[in-house]
């Protein structure tokens, strides 16, 4: 006789109580268990127990989930294993045709794992190496095989030199692009190296201006609330130098918006050449990093196929969010099993 963990009911812990056959084998000469499709592979809770509890450590940590169905937290985490060991088994990683690369840190000290994502079924696709290096990139690609790298199309990364040195070693017939989110994200830096330049040239009767306004100068001013935009207005009346960077930084979105790589390159040497005089250091090193990598920037334009440019960070904010809910998750191979089923249906 064995007791068998079933889903509650109400606040009622339900245990079934089954008689489990075993049988002598002639052909093999031992003895085996009977097999029941109703339960788990452990052989201690029914399947749809697994998934209850399954479902919940999606939404809530292990200790929350164990407390709510009255478990040792050992025991939660090795159902959780089973839950989403079934949902890579139901959806297998098909040959992926637009791939996205991103590293996330995993521990303090610069400690990161890099994160490869199926950009056109949008899911993550491989978690693993030990840094953001070349060879761990070559265990990614070797994972996938020869013919499978000759079928991707795209990779869109950061500008890590690395990454596009790996991509183009092993996908010969992929092109490079350039997330638009990082170098958005350089061009708010520069943004902010020049605030706190001004900060340190005025005197003190205008750093009132200038202090605490980082999140309204880097915001768009669609997204600020009603306090927000007359604070910025104030901000870039009292000094000239904030409102022309301010004013190029605002301006540059409309780089996104062209659809021939001609069309763009003269807006963008327009752009550049609005610099002149302006003395705005960071942004004329920022306008200098655009150019060297212009032809990564400008690689989907044109593109029939729409792809997600935003989905790789947001899934690395899904990830930061489960690893906040964990307080850092130790165990490496069961944080590369919650990114690689996040994304996918619940089972």
């Amino acid at each position: 006789m064995r007791l068998i963990r079933d889903v509650d009911c109400g606040s009622w812990r339900i245990w079934i109580e089954v008689e489990i056959r075993r049988v002598d084998c002639p052909r093999c000469n031992k003895v085996k268990t009977e097999t029941l499709s109703w339960l788990s592979e452990s052989g201690r809770q029914t399947e749809r127990f697994v998934q209850r509890v399954g479902r919940r450590c999606r939404e809530a940590s292990i200790s929350s989930v164990a407390e709510e169905f009255g478990l040792h937290w050992d025991t939660v985490k090795s159902i959780d294993i089973q839950y989403m060991q079934r949902q890579l088994k139901d959806h297998p990683i098909e040959s992926p045709a637009a791939i996205g690369i991103d590293e996330i840190s995993v521990r303090k000290g610069h400690e990161y794992r890099i994160i490869v994502h199926d950009l056109v079924r949008r899911r993550p696709i491989w978690f693993g190496g030990f840094d953001r290096s070349g060879k761990s990139m070559d265990q990614f690609y070797a994972s996938l095989g020869i013919d499978v790298c000759r079928g991707i199309r795209l990779g869109v990364m950061d500008m890590w030199p690395t990454f596009r040195t790996s991509f183009q070693a092993h996908c010969p017939n992929g092109k490079v692009a350039y997330d638009h989110f990082h170098i958005c994200q350089h061009l708010g830096q520069a943004i902010d190296q020049v605030r706190r330049a001004e900060y340190k040239r005025v005197d003190g009767t205008k750093r009132r201006f200038i202090k605490g306004q980082r999140y309204h100068l880097l915001s768009n001013r669609e997204n600020l609330d009603a306090k927000g935009r007359l604070e910025l207005e104030v901000l870039l009346k009292a000094n000239k130098r904030l409102n022309k960077a301010y004013l190029l930084k605002e301006s540059f979105d409309q780089l996104w918006s062209y659809k021939s790589p001609a069309w763009a390159r003269k807006f963008f040497d327009g752009w550049k050449k609005s610099l002149r005089w302006q003395r705005l250091k960071p942004l004329e090193k920022f306008a200098a990093m655009v150019d060297k990598h212009w032809d990564g920037i400008v690689a989907m334009m044109g593109m029939k196929e729409k792809i997600p440019m935003g989905f790789v960070e947001g899934m690395n904010n899904k990830i930061r969010t489960i690893q906040r809910r964990a307080y850092g998750i130790k165990d490496e191979e069961y944080l590369r099993l919650k990114v690689l089923t996040m994304s996918l249906p619940k089972w």
